[in-house]
């Protein structure tokens, strides 16, 4: 599937991520935007763990932002970049930039901020409603959108300022009609000027280009009151003058239907199909203000891009897989691949770690690493094999942490102590903390397993890590809705591990996998030379599964 390099492209390890999904997708992300210049995002759907938090932290590099489902969101949408207009902008300028925009609706903003919106049908409504002769004034409308809406001319007075009382009248006969504050429309010249300044207009519009003379203008001027002249007739200005009204005064801004960037398209589409009105305001995580949407820009809205490293089962993928255009997968795991719509380029190589093949990758393409990418890659190399000692672990493997070793300027055992310790404090952390560090979830022939593991360098914290997942693994099991849940504690310097479990059958499944000697009331088992949960435990699981499924 070809990459859209336009918009971001998401680089995420699984669920509860190690070390290695974690500096996987960094180093991936680095590579491909090295070579392609394209917007790729190391991202990840589960928090860190103390050990790869101090792998970032050694490193200078932050840690990647955290995503929590990567289903289709507004953001993803063709956003109407319409800026928002002015609550004094007059309804002939607004009916005008709609038709410009060709929408029906338009967001009304002081700043950034969101007042109100007002459509089409609004102004339609407004002209079929307004047959009050002072609603200029009620509606405080600026003299300024006078002058706009008519074309017009101020040839005296000052164009600040609004309305603030008084009528709108056509002059007939000298000042009949007119009290103090009006705007008259003088349809036949200037020649009742003088009387309508007298009797206190506020504003005198000539008609029909008529320029009023020196002597008029003074008069006005003196007295504080504009003159506008316009091109129009005086009937055509007696049907204009009230499209000169600011938004504001028809505006609705009560109960506004407004959706975030971040608002997932799922749940955006019924509110939408309940609304009357065809466009929508967006505003972004401040609360601002950012242009449109409407029904149509569903059709149009496009899948989150996303290449998938360190696994390529669904159960252990971001939430909301389902909904995003796959283009690659880079994993070191058996296959049981999510579904995709197009072919993808898919990696899968039979090494200790995910970054290796990432390392392997910068080598081909002859892109030089920088020294704080290879040391995250080489602290997940060491991470993922236990220091060379699992039997996951290649000759590959081994080679690229010594390169990427020399290039980090990092003393390989040394620095793998001191990763292993900050991601060894048990003491301080819950029983369901422990579960959820370094657990995947797995379907083996119906039934719903989960591997939790972690790693120590001293009997000590082993013994601690024990005692914590006995108290919680039957409530973890519940609240992950698993058959069966197997915790492994690995030793690495004795290469070995204790297994907890839980689920029906599971003691069952660990007994004839491992061939293991279990008392009937015995709840762990220690194995001798069991330290890899892909290569050696996952393996017998799935043996001892289908063992308890044919008997």
């Amino acid at each position: 599937m070809q990459a859209d390099q336009s918009r971001p492209i998401y680089v995420i390890g699984h669920k509860n991520p190690d070390t290695d999904a974690i500096c996987s997708a960094i180093g991936y992300a680095d590579l491909k935007r090295r070579l392609t210049g394209g917007d790729y995002r190391a991202v990840r759907c589960g928090h860190l763990n103390d050990e790869t938090k101090f792998v970032l932290s050694k490193f200078g590099v932050k840690a990647p932002d955290y995503v929590k489902d990567i289903r289709t969101q507004v953001m993803d949408m063709d956003i109407k970049r319409l800026p928002g207009a002015s609550p004094l902008m007059s309804l002939k300028k607004a009916w005008k930039v709609m038709q410009d925009a060709e929408v029906v609706t338009l967001c009304i903003t002081e700043g950034k901020t969101l007042k109100g919106l007002i459509t089409l049908g609004d102004i339609v409504e407004s002209y079929m409603d307004t047959d009050d002769a002072g609603i200029l004034a009620l509606s405080k409308t600026p003299y300024s959108n006078i002058v706009e809406t008519l074309e017009g001319t101020l040839v005296a007075g000052e164009e600040e300022g609004v309305v603030e009382r008084g009528k709108v009248v056509v002059s007939q006969i000298g000042a009949a009609g007119v009290s103090n504050g009006d705007i008259v429309i003088l349809p036949d010249g200037t020649e009742d000027a003088a009387e309508c300044l007298a009797a206190g207009a506020s504003c005198l519009i000539t008609c029909s280009g008529t320029r009023p003379d020196d002597e008029v203008r003074n008069a006005a001027s003196d007295k504080g009151v504009r003159i506008i002249v316009t091109k129009y007739d005086a009937f055509s200005v007696s049907r204009l003058v009230d499209q000169a009204i600011p938004v504001v005064h028809f505006m609705k801004s009560q109960d506004l239907v407004t959706f975030k960037m971040t608002d997932y398209v799922d749940d955006v589409r019924p509110v939408m199909a309940s609304a009357h009105h065809r466009y929508f305001p967006v505003l972004d995580e401040k609360g601002e203000y950012v242009g449109m949407i409407s029904r149509r820009n569903l059709l149009g809205a496009k899948k989150k891009q996303v290449i998938l490293m360190d696994h390529n089962e669904k159960n252990q993928a971001v939430t909301g897989i389902d909904s995003a255009s796959i283009l690659e997968i880079i994993d070191h795991h058996r296959l049981s691949a999510v579904e995709t719509i197009s072919p993808v380029f898919f990696r899968n190589q039979p090494l200790g770690s995910a970054s290796t093949i990432v390392y392997l990758m910068y080598k081909e393409a002859h892109v030089e690493v920088k020294p704080e990418i290879a040391g995250l890659l080489c602290a997940a190399i060491l991470s993922d094999t236990l220091i060379y000692k699992s039997p996951t672990c290649t000759d590959t493997d081994i080679q690229c942490g010594n390169e990427l070793a020399r290039i980090a300027g990092i003393l390989q055992d040394e620095f793998a102590r001191e990763m292993f310790k900050a991601g060894s404090d048990f003491e301080h952390k819950a029983g369901e903390e422990l579960l959820k560090r370094d657990f995947k979830k797995f379907t083996i022939e119906g039934y719903s397993v989960g591997i939790s593991q972690v790693n120590a360098m001293m009997k000590e914290e082993t013994e601690i890590a024990e005692a914590k997942a006995k108290e919680s693994i039957k409530a973890f099991l519940a609240k992950e809705k698993l058959d069966m849940a197997f915790f492994m504690v690995t030793l690495i310097p004795s290469e070995s591990s204790v297994v907890v479990w839980a689920g029906e059958g599971a003691k069952e499944v660990v007994k004839s996998g491992f061939q293991a000697d279990i008392s009937d009331g015995d709840e762990r088992v220690f194995l001798s030379g069991i330290v890899s949960r892909k290569q050696q435990f996952l393996p017998a699981v799935v043996e001892g599964i289908s063992v308890l499924s044919q008997g």
